[in-house]
């Protein structure tokens, strides 16, 4: 196929993937499999590992709509590939949003353009049960009723979930979303798909959407079995347990499969154990009975897997889990969200709006979205507590997505098919045991011409050849490397971190950036009510911090505070936005919620009624009896009803509600919002001329501050003209009333914890929802940002009338912009030379949500020289956490994050490590749960993860060696025709081998959090070099003992009657080797001379790569550890000086004179002596060091987000580290790359008053204009 056909599935989207199609070739598949049977399965394993090779070798290529088989590539850096089948189904049409009266009757004829199957279909994925669509019973039913059209042959294949479907007119699969396909208006939402579904309707569109249905089936253990024993490590392992089998070998054998079963266990374990969790997690909706509305106006009860787009359900009264996504077209709900938002706190959701026809406009009747319409739209999973109807009218929503296209589909797809983590460690251990193989596979070759030069038999030859193999590339190393995890994760459990997936842990070692939310993470979560700053007449009044004294009881500015929210009474509690609560408890005041019969009394919903207790009301004046009867009946009934409410619009930033005091016959309109917003929409001559003054102070100190403004309606406006009034008509010419100013806190823990995350070198980084100036003060409070550093803004608009994109720059504090204008000048604007450190720590940027969106759009290489020194990042939407994370990712920072929801659910996933603070179900999602509510938890994971990483590499190191070692052993021993014995073998393997590496894991983390970061993968210069220098000390070694031990005057080749210790044979060797033959000659005294060296070797090697500074604790407080090798040492010393015969003839080591055991002893002291001074002199106080400061950020010219103690950089020592560093070379890190050019960038960072604009040619740079 020609590279033009090529076809992508979800362009531009973040599962974006190549397809390539291919059909069955007959004689490829013949091929494939007598190769299978001539190489015993092995193939049948491989193409099992690799899906591509399996498509390739067993199909040829064909066009896409012809495809049986779509090999799918993801675009990322995984590029990672899949497999999938293509089916076929039939259907009476192909469109599933026309009515069966329309369809077309020819398969072959174009559909409608409207039609998502013929037409660009949102790529947002859909379900995928095949085993409901290509059950062709309820299709064949559809198809005697309508006999009459010609079947139409659909084809889709299913891939993670997602049904994807062929489309005639783009020439490719699509996937099908819902109702949204259709890219309605809400007003034809509302004319053309609240009458509901015939029966004929729903199946036939059951037939594309399948059954609604989140499935998590959890799977049997024997398939969970099979799969993980298919991992190429446990095929490696059986390999070598049938090989040490054939070799009689069986003790170590017993001990690896003993492990194995295990591994595998525990592993089982924790798949099925989190299938489980996730299983149960979904079940909550699955299958509940519903009522939907029929086309003919009949209320009909199903099962919920039944509904599909476009059905019409009924919302009972008393609540329900939503079993779909769906939107509200009547009545009212009180929703708890805590499934998406992490937050138990009821939402109202009021009906889609439905412009008048004669007073529409384009911005009223917008097209339906699910995200912009949130809150009109009831998502699958939420709970439903109460509803609110309409007397004599049922709450109804359209269903507009099912399954997996749901918000909670998508949730669960993202948990089941996570995005692979990159990491170098992973990578790098692969190449390594690929080096190991390289290796084994010249000892193989060594053995092989060995053994035929000597005439050895055929089957000795295979057996020690591929022994070598085995010896090479350890089979426990699967297992020595879970050790440290399993530990790391039993300490983090300890601490109350909980982990569901462990190979994160030493991802969290890595960590040098951590993006924070800031509401309920590092502040608390609840607001306090600090004041309130009341306005009258255009001027403000003293700041006042009662809103509930009487003299304001009956003022405007509180009988604003008192209706405008969301509140409601959840069986006698008052419940809500804690804010909004928080507000409303500061007037002390009384909600009080009708019941549905004097709901009636009304012709439409809205009966909540908000009062003063009577105590607060001002002691009523002395009157005459004719008036006093009159006025107390008033003044003991101030109520105000609340009439209608415009809930609260993230994109709008202000609600609204119509309310009217008792009594009175004009309405009032009552807003609150932010503050610009709302003072936007008041009338000037109420609006305080030092408004802005007064906003920034209260920001700058960290308040949340909210507007009030109010506006009395005319009096033509009734109670039905309300109901149905754009929110438009209401919120303008308003009343500006004041400003209330919220408190909050931060967490006790917050400024510990970052400044000790700033002394480790570890960037910190905010992501909120909340406003701009509030969360740069809250950042300045916290230490994220020091109290000398500049912030600048980075304001960016959308390209509008003919212009383009643009980006203008301003400081946060205007107070010192001249002084710290020319500060940022002379340090910025220096040329960098090469032996002098450039100090960068004076600014930082800062952003809210939109202009980051249209930054990323239109300024992409901006983005990321922005993000270098980006520390606050405010009023961001749950998916711009997630793309800044990967926007950092792509300029290789290893990010984590915390959060306290599931708002923060997509970043949580997408991080190297997400942490979440809260236990809710949502955070299922996160790698990483805490029970303590506070990001103290932050530093104690990093240094998990680095004490975890920093055992993962001693570890791999200790394997690596004592592969080898034994490796030169067994090679020496194989030039005299001789070999470890099997109790040889069997001592190292487990006594020394198994019992060392299972505890020199222990060692815990260091308690101080160090600004150094261990080496991202085994392929660096310290870790080579360690490994290297440690093989070559052991292969000197072994071999000056080999060649020493022939040198020696007693030396002969050793018979059972050889009396080297000056001692009877027969005291020495039992009678009975008088007779027996040793065939495969293990005794012998090269053999025993190397069994004593290299036994010590892998304990000295053991010791030396136990380091516990600077990231875990000393190995001397790993007892375990220490008294494992000390009992070694004891042993093999006592049986080296003091032979005992009944050990000798286990171990078949035989008797050497002491003079030779003294020399061995010495050998083994110089050995160690080497090992200990070029592992801890020449790597630790050279090497290492250098390495590590060149991973320092401030190496080249990336700073922390604040100064840290250590800022004045001793310049002889820099100069010294650049050059021996190679400073000239640059940094493999792409953020490090970026910061050494904006370094010498004269234009970097741009001046406040200056404007960036985006060219039309993105290839060219942004120019900057004054």
């Amino acid at each position: 196929m020609e590279k033009e056909d090529l076809k992508f599935l979800n362009k531009g989207e973040e599962e974006e993937m190549e397809l390539h199609a291919y059909h069955l070739c007959r004689w490829r598949l013949a091929l494939v499999i007598l190769g299978v049977v001539c190489t015993g399965g092995f193939l049948l394993l491989l193409l099992c590992w690799m899906p591509e090779w399996c498509v390739k070798s067993t199909c040829s290529r064909t066009t896409a709509r012809d495809a049986e088989v779509v090999l799918l590539r993801s675009t990322d850096e995984f590029r990672r590939w899949f497999m999938a089948r293509v089916r076929v189904i039939l259907a009476p049409g192909s469109n599933p949003f026309h009515s069966l009266d329309i369809q077309t009757t020819s398969p072959s004829s174009p559909s409608s353009p409207s039609c998502p199957l013929s037409s660009s279909a949102s790529s947002t994925l859909s379900n995928g049960h095949t085993s409901h669509l290509s059950d062709d019973s309820p299709a064949q039913e559809l198809f005697r009723r309508y006999v009459d059209y010609q079947p139409t042959q659909i084809r889709y294949f299913t891939f993670h979930s997602a049904k994807y479907y062929w489309k005639d007119d783009v020439q490719n699969f699509e996937v099908l979303t819902g109702l949204e396909d259709l890219q309605i208006s809400c007003s034809t939402l509302h004319s053309e798909h609240t009458a509901g579904l015939t029966r004929n309707e729903q199946e036939y569109r059951r037939l594309f959407f399948g059954v609604n249905e989140i499935a998590v089936k959890v799977p049997s253990v024997f398939k969970l079995l099979i799969k993980e024993v298919l991992n190429p490590f446990y095929i490696f392992q059986l390999f070598s347990v049938i090989l040490w089998s054939a070799d009689e070998y069986y003790y170590y054998a017993v001990a690896i499969v003993f492990m194995s079963v295990i591994s595998i266990a525990t592993s089982l374990y924790t798949i099925k154990k989190q299938y489980i969790m996730l299983h149960d997690m979904v079940a909550t909706h699955s299958i509940v009975r519903v009522s939907v509305c029929r086309a003919n106006n009949e209320i009909d009860e199903i099962l919920s897997t039944d509904l599909v787009p476009g059905d019409v359900m009924v919302i009972p009264s008393n609540g329900t889990i939503m079993p779909c996504d769906a939107v509200l077209v009547s009545g009212t709900c009180i929703v708890n969200e805590s499934m998406l938002t992490g937050e138990s706190v009821p939402v109202t959701k009021t009906n889609l709006p439905n412009p008048v026809p004669g007073e529409r406009r384009d911005e009223d009747d917008s097209t339906y979205n699910a995200e912009e319409h949130k809150r009109h739209t009831l998502f699958c999973g939420t709970n439903v507590i109460q509803t609110r109807f309409y007397t004599g009218e049922l709450v109804k929503a359209v269903v507009v997505r099912t399954g997996f296209s749901t918000a909670k589909g998508q949730l669960v797809r993202s948990i089941l098919y996570p995005k692979p983590t990159d990491f170098k460690l992973y990578r790098d251990a692969y190449l390594f045991l690929l080096c190991l193989v390289a290796v084994a596979g010249i000892g193989f070759i060594y053995s092989i011409i060995l053994s035929i030069m000597n005439k050895v038999p055929a089957k000795i030859i295979i057996i020690e050849s591929l022994d070598i193999i085995t010896i090479t590339v350890p089979p426990a190393l699967p297992a020595a490397l879970t050790a440290g995890i399993v530990y790391a994760q039993r300490r983090l459990k300890n601490i109350g971190i909980f982990c569901i997936s462990p190979q994160r842990i030493n991802i969290c070692g890595q960590i040098n950036l951590v993006c924070f939310d800031k509401t309920g993470t590092l502040t608390e979560d609840g607001l306090d009510m600090w004041g309130v700053q009341r306005a009258e007449n255009g001027c403000f009044h003293l700041p006042e911090q009662k809103a509930y004294s009487q003299n304001l009881v009956k003022s405007q500015f509180v009988a604003c505070m008192a209706p405008c929210h969301t509140l409601t009474k959840i069986e006698g509690q008052l419940s809500g936005d804690p804010l909004d609560l928080k507000m409303f408890e500061a007037t002390d005041w009384i909600l009080e919620e009708a019941t549905e019969e004097e709901t009636s009394l009304h012709d439409r919903i809205m009966p909540t009624v908000v009062k003063p207790p009577k105590r607060l009301l001002p002691p009523e004046p002395a009157l005459s009896p004719e008036q006093d009867m009159e006025l107390c009946e008033l003044s003991s009934a101030y109520e105000i009803g609340i009439v209608r409410q415009f809930p609260f619009s993230s994109g709008l930033q202000r609600m609204c509600v119509v309310a009217r005091l008792l009594g009175e016959k004009r309405m009032d309109a009552y807003m609150k919002g932010a503050p610009e917003v709302v003072a936007s929409l008041c009338k000037k001559e109420t609006v305080p001329e030092n408004f802005a003054e007064v906003l920034e102070g209260y920001t700058k100190m960290g308040f949340r501050v909210i507007s009030l403004a109010h506006r009395r309606l005319e009096s033509k406006l009734n109670w039905h003209k309300v109901q149905n009034i754009s929110r438009d008509h209401i919120e303008t010419n308003m009343e500006f009333l004041g400003l209330i100013v919220m408190q909050n806190k931060l967490k006790a823990e917050t400024p510990g914890v970052l400044q000790e995350l700033r002394r480790a070198n570890i960037r910190t980084v905010m992501v909120t929802g909340d406003n701009m100036l509030t969360a740069i003060s809250v950042a300045r409070d916290c230490g994220m940002i020091p109290p000398q550093d500049t912030v600048i803004i980075a304001d960016a608009f959308s390209p509008h009338d003919g212009q383009a994109a643009k980006i203008t720059w301003r400081y946060a504090d205007k107070s010192c912009e001249t002084s710290r204008l020319e500060e940022v000048n002379i340090s910025l604007e220096d040329v960098c030379h090469v032996d002098e450190p450039k100090r960068q720590e004076l600014y930082h940027f800062a952003m809210n949500g939109k202009s980051f969106a249209v930054i990323e759009e239109h300024f992409p290489d901006m983005l990321q020289k922005l993000v270098l020194h980006g520390t606050v990042f405010a009023r961001m939407a749950p998916d711009q956490k997630t793309q800044l994370i990967e926007t950092l990712q792509g300029v290789d920072y290893f990010v984590g994050m915390c959060g306290d929801g599931a708002n923060d659910c997509g970043a949580l996933k997408r991080a190297h490590a997400g942490i979440s603070l809260s236990e809710l179900e949502a955070s299922v999602a996160s790698p990483f749960t805490s029970r303590t509510p506070n990001i103290s938890c932050v530093p104690s994971l990093i240094r998990e993860g680095r004490a975890a990483l920093i055992t993962s590499f001693c570890v791999f190191k200790f394997m690596a060696l004592y592969s080898i070692i034994q490796y030169i052993s067994v090679t020496l021993l194989y030039s005299i025709l001789s070999n470890l014995g099997d109790f040889q073998f069997l001592f190292i393997d487990i006594a020394i081998i198994l019992l060392v590496v299972f505890t020199m894991s222990l060692n815990p983390a260091r308690k101080e959090l160090v600004s150094r970061r261990p080496p991202t993968g085994l392929i660096s210069g310290p870790l080579l070099f360690s490994v290297l220098t440690q093989i070559l000390i052991c292969l000197g070694f072994q071999t000056i003992t080999f060649l020493w031990v022939q040198k020696q005057p007693w030396y002969t080749v050793w018979t059972p009657l050889s009396d080297a210790c000056n001692m009877s044979s027969h005291i020495n060797v039992p009678d009975h080797n008088d007779t027996e033959v040793d065939e495969h000659n293990i005794q012998n005294y090269e053999n025993t001379s190397l069994f004593y060296v290299s036994s010590f070797q892998y304990l000295i090697v053991a010791i030396v790569f136990s380091k516990g500074k600077p990231f875990r604790q000393p190995s001397y407080k790993n007892w375990p550890f220490v008294a494992s090798v000390l009992c070694l040492y004891f042993f093999l010393l006592f049986i080296m000086f003091h032979p005992v015969e009944s050990i000798d003839e286990f171990l078949e080591i035989v008797c050497v004179p002491f003079k030779w055991r003294v020399k061995l002893f010495l050998i083994i002291l110089v050995n160690a002596g080497v090992s200990v001074v070029v592992e801890t002199f020449i790597l630790d106080i050279v090497l290492w060091k250098l390495v590590f400061s060149r991973d320092k950020q401030s190496s080249f010219g990336v700073p922390p987000a604040a100064p840290t103690p250590q800022r004045a950089i001793d310049l002889q020592t820099y100069k010294c580290q650049s050059w021996l560093c190679c400073s000239h070379q640059m940094p493999k890190a792409r953020y490090m790359h970026l910061a050494k050019e904006l370094s010498v960038d004269p234009d970097w960072p741009p001046k406040p008053t200056t404007t960036t604009e985006a060219k039309p040619c993105q290839k060219t740079a942004p120019s900057i204009k004054f």
